[in-house]
């Protein structure tokens, strides 16, 4: 694939990701006022990591949403917030990450920043990005569900005390807007935002750092991601072996092993750059295992 066509697919989806993150926190007035929008669209979640704190933000992110009642039960929130989670997952699996998420956005863009050498890989890059699944369980799980008030509530603790997204969305502008925001800021504000500029920093360096090692919401839907209606798939037939798939993911994903791996966006960059066209997006419909003539899929494009 020529570089001149690379760049416009790129920027054909950073458009898209724009589009979508200006749509979801297009709640204007909220950035002159310094409040934060809680219209009835509010109890609904949005498919990526956008801060409920946002002064524009007209959703729910799902990470938040399920951390802020998920110590009590018989908040049907839980419900609802775990419930879109796995749907979200099961039809797109982490197509969202590469195509709806906002603080993925930011990533990209700042990935492009030039600088004399960029980080692809290193030294146990594999066993780091395990750690968002660390982050799920402790961070989203347990300890709003142990940790909580007298009334059974647990606080979002990712959010709380990691979520960089929610400290340049959220807790940036309120405070900048906020006098007696800024009068209360302690110790943890200042850990927020040391937080955010190392990822601002590590995002210039390597690709996504937050989405390959930290976020949750990728750990969610990547669970679902081998098992998404929405997926990739290389035939064989077509496939020459060229090895030019696994050179552009900067992800570091190798399609032809593994055309739905954990750690893949479906940015479609590889799809793009497959000189055999062997690469497709399809919605299955029965197992890829099957034989050419029981297998059914409906071609999304190539």
């Amino acid at each position: 694939m020529e570089l001149d066509s690379k760049k416009r697919f790129e920027w054909k989806r950073h458009r898209l990701q724009a589009l979508w993150a200006l749509l979801t926190n297009s709640y204007l007035s909220g950035f002159v006022q310094g409040k934060i929008y809680q219209g009835k669209i509010k109890n609904l979640c949005v498919p990526g990591l956008n801060c409920y704190s946002c002064p524009g933000a007209l959703g729910a992110c799902p990470i938040g949403a399920m951390q802020a009642v998920i110590g009590n039960w018989n908040f049907k929130f839980t419900f609802y917030a775990a419930g879109f989670l796995m749907f979200v997952g099961a039809l797109m699996g982490r197509f969202v990450c590469g195509w709806l998420c906002p603080f993925g956005l930011l990533q990209d863009l700042l990935h492009k920043l030039p600088f004399f050498k960029k980080i692809g890989t290193f030294r146990g890059d594999k066993l780091l990005r395990k750690l968002k699944y660390v982050i799920l369980v402790v961070f989203v799980i347990l300890m709003p569900m142990f940790l909580v008030d007298i009334l059974g509530q647990g606080l979002p603790y990712f959010c709380k005390l990691i979520c960089p997204a929610g400290t340049l969305e959220g807790g940036f502008f309120l405070v900048l807007l906020n006098q007696s925001m800024r009068s209360a800021l302690g110790w943890l504000y200042v850990w927020k935002n040391v937080l955010l500029v190392a990822t601002i920093v590590l995002s210039i360096l390597i690709y996504r750092p937050f989405c390959k090692y930290i976020c949750p919401l990728g750990a969610v839907y990547s669970v679902f991601h081998p098992i998404s209606v929405f997926r990739y798939r290389v035939e064989k037939e077509r496939c020459t072996g060229c090895g030019v798939c696994a050179k552009v993911c900067k992800m570091q994903v190798n399609p032809v092993e593994n055309a739905n791996s954990l750690e893949c966006i479906r940015c479609g960059l590889c799809k793009k750059a497959c000189p055999s066209h062997a690469i497709s997006s399809t919605l299955m419909r029965k197992d890829e295992s099957e034989t050419d003539d029981e297998d059914v899929v409906l071609q999304a494009g190539k």
